[in-house]
């Protein structure tokens, strides 16, 4: 069994094989939402802040954290924002990022051992990225793509896995703190989408022994109801092996599947979580007896 461990200043995440599933939050990245992006530029992060809330209120394990904003600092933004969400909330974090110097700046702020997001099977991508992961003590997402892009043959993709995880291996990074991205395509563009992410979860599972995630939203791009096709992937996915995922837990559906999926494969005991979620509030008799004894009970306990 692979355990992935994730901390912040005060708390663990464990993202494993035989745990519940791990969701960390998309919320916080401004790719395609204009109005987070001027104001993270202009320092306001108010939106942010109910970012945050919002997300720990759905029931995010982690916070993925991103200040990807053109001519922008991003390395000083970056930094701020992850010293920002750290002083709201103890959930760890992952930090996400393609410039090299904004993850740098990002850690050398993060209390913890953070998630880094990202390294390819790109030579120089290894080469950069890597000695930051050691350095900090951090784990990092390995996406299955390199210099000759992605692969739809999923064979090309887990050699690529592979070749990242023994990489790690030689700067004393250990496979456990390598989550494999797998790569997930739009279902709608390419039909086997879908299949070849089952089978690498699958394979990285039993072979290299490694945690998977993914930026689950892609699978749906294009398409109606994206939310219904989100949770139908994220239950099959969670079948197939994958053990989190960057999603929006905010849409209630896609929480409702990782949950179910959970009790499915054992990762509930006693199926508590979903109970506590959906259990119904016991119905108060006419005169209101039941609701009154409930509420002492709580107050008294």
């Amino acid at each position: 069994m692979t355990d992935t461990i994730i901390s912040s200043h005060r708390r663990e995440v464990v993202i494993g094989f035989e745990r519940p599933f791990v969701v960390i939050g998309e919320r916080i990245n401004p790719t395609g939402r204009k109005m987070l992006a001027a104001e993270m530029a202009a320092g306001d992060f108010s939106r942010v802040i109910l970012d945050v809330e919002a997300q720990l209120a759905a029931g995010a394990h982690m916070l993925d954290v991103n200040a990807g904003i053109p001519l922008a600092d991003e390395p000083a933004i970056l930094a701020k924002t992850i010293q920002l969400v750290q002083s709201l909330t103890d959930v760890p974090l992952c930090i996400d990022s393609s410039i090299i110097a904004a993850l740098e700046a990002g850690l050398a702020v993060y209390q913890g051992k953070a998630l880094v997001n990202s390294v390819t099977g790109e030579d120089e991508s290894l080469e950069r990225v890597l000695p930051l992961v050691k350095k900090y003590g951090a784990a990092v997402v390995a996406i299955s793509n390199d210099e000759t892009g992605i692969s739809h043959d999923p064979d090309v993709r887990f050699a690529i896995a592979k070749k990242i995880v023994e990489r790690a291996a030689d700067y004393g990074i250990p496979a456990c703190d390598v989550v494999v991205d797998p790569l997930v395509m739009p279902i709608g563009a390419v039909g086997s989408a879908g299949r070849q992410v089952f089978a690498l979860c699958h394979r990285l599972q039993q072979e290299l022994k490694v945690n998977t995630t993914c930026g689950a939203s892609n699978v749906s791009f294009g398409l109606p109801n994206r939310n219904g096709v989100n949770a139908a992937f994220m239950s099959m996915a969670i079948a197939s092996g994958m053990t989190s995922a960057i999603t929006n837990p905010m849409h209630g559906e896609i929480m409702a599947a990782i949950l179910g999926a959970d009790v499915m494969m054992g990762h509930d005991p006693d199926c508590m979580r979903w109970i506590q979620k959906f259990r119904e509030p016991p119905a108060a008799s006419s005169d209101g007896a039941r609701g009154r004894r409930e509420t002492r009970r709580r107050t008294t306990s």
